[in-house]
């Protein structure tokens, strides 16, 4: 044991400005029907947009504005920017806004002692004086999938949450249940008590091209029904692209406008179609990249918490890292030369996690992953792709390379423990 342990001491000194990836979060499982409640009307619009337009002339609470068909009818616009455009903006503004809601969140925090009492000579007299706890506030967006009340939004905006409060454009409120959250694919569902609501048109995020418009709706920084346009600036980015190891999406790439309090908000093409679930930002280092969740995502998640209250992550349980030759040759030079790396292409073990399925499988600091399921794996996207296609208990063979010799190690998935991850404070 002390072998193992000095061999994985040694590959996170040897690589410690690498980014390691780690496979402690899969993603999400597979979308299942919904419940009773819910019905499957919002994975396409243009089949229920005529009974919206019904339910919106019937309901009585929130009530939208009353728009032409004018003004909605926006089904053969194109995608992509054309010399004929002038105001569209507007009027894609006016279609989803209705469905558009702000999100305000109580949570209890752990309160922080005045700098000027962080002496122990003051805490000995004012600790105990001062509150343990304290509330905090939030605000994000979310919109509304479903007109008895569902709501789709991000888990970071509703994480421990006390109290949720949802609010309309037309300025009416009403109390939100967190009904499930999903912190690996960063989507939440929320439920308010209301009927014939205002909903949004869900769109196709697999038929998203880099290029076409894009325009992001929320309450940035609290400021209400803020309208950004930009346009799709790329798809697929994977979380080694964009540095986001504890979250399992392949993020849409977006230079509309995406600040704090745009989290959950919808991201529409130009048709008013939600394509995608606004939920982050690179702050410090560049303007002008956004990143969203594809709708079809969060659609699958949002059915599983509707339906179970949670969602599954198969995981293995390793911190991994591409084998390449500059890899190799830091191995070489490593002062424990314990490790003999002969594979030229797989994925390095550089980490087991205590009481996962790798370690039960017998997978150790050092050895190389390059085949799973006879499938060749050199990247760790790759990798991921293929434990998310996979369920909870179900086995893979693993083809491993260890100390020159060639190996089939079978492993059963198991569930990723989402506590972990909460527990770890990352947001």
């Amino acid at each position: 044991m002390k072998t193992l342990a000095n061999q994985a001491r040694t590959l996170r000194k040897l690589f410690a400005k690498k980014r390691l990836i780690y496979l402690l979060l899969p993603l999400a499982g597979t979308g299942v029907a919904f419940l009773g409640g819910c019905s499957d009307s919002w994975s396409n619009s243009s089949q229920n947009k005529a009974q919206q337009d019904q339910t919106q002339q019937e309901r009585t609470t929130p009530q939208p504005e009353q728009k032409s068909n004018q003004s909605n009818n926006q089904s053969d616009r194109p995608l992509t920017p054309t010399a004929e455009d002038t105001n569209f903006v507007s009027t894609v503004s006016d279609k989803v806004m209705p469905g558009v809601v702000r999100i305000n969140v109580s949570k209890t925090v752990e309160a922080q002692l005045p700098e000027g009492l962080q002496n122990p000579f003051f805490r000995r007299f004012f600790e105990d004086k001062l509150p343990k706890e304290r509330q905090k506030q939030g605000i994000g967006s979310g919109f509304v999938v479903e007109p008895n009340g569902v709501i789709i939004t991000n888990a970071h905006v509703v994480k421990d949450a006390d109290s949720v409060t949802v609010t309309f454009t037309d300025g009416s409120s009403f109390e939100g249940e967190v009904l499930g959250q999903d912190p690996l694919t960063e989507i939440a569902v929320v439920k308010i008590e209301a009927n014939n609501l205002p909903t949004v048109e869900l769109g196709n995020s697999d038929q998203v091209l880099r290029g076409q418009w894009a325009v992001a709706m929320g309450n940035p920084l609290g400021l209400d029904e803020t309208v950004t346009l930009g346009v799709i600036s790329a798809k697929g980015r994977s979380l080694s692209e964009i540095g986001a190891s504890d979250l399992r999406v392949d993020f849409i790439q977006t230079d509309a406008a995406i600040n704090p309090g745009n989290s959950g908000g919808p991201l529409t093409n130009a048709r008013g179609e939600v394509v995608g679930v606004n939920t982050a930002i690179i702050r410090g280092r560049a303007e002008g990249l956004g990143f969203a969740v594809p709708i079809n995502t969060a659609q699958e998640v949002a059915r599983e918490i509707i339906n179970t209250g949670e969602v599954q992550h198969p995981y293995i349980g390793i911190q991994m890292l591409p084998l390449t030759p500059q890899v190799k040759q830091k191995l070489k030079q490593a002062p424990n030369r314990n490790l003999d790396v002969e594979a030229e292409k797989g994925i390095l073990i550089a980490g087991v996690a205590q009481g996962s399925p790798a370690e039960r499988a017998g997978l150790q600091p050092g050895d190389v992953i390059t085949q799973i399921e006879n499938q060749p794996v050199s990247d760790a996207e790759k990798v991921q792709q293929i434990v998310e296609s996979k369920d909870v208990g179900e086995r893979l063979s693993l083809t491993v390379q260890r100390n020159g010799q060639t190996q089939q190690i079978p492993l059963q998935l198991g569930e990723f423990p989402v506590e972990s991850l909460r527990e770890s404070g990352r947001r």
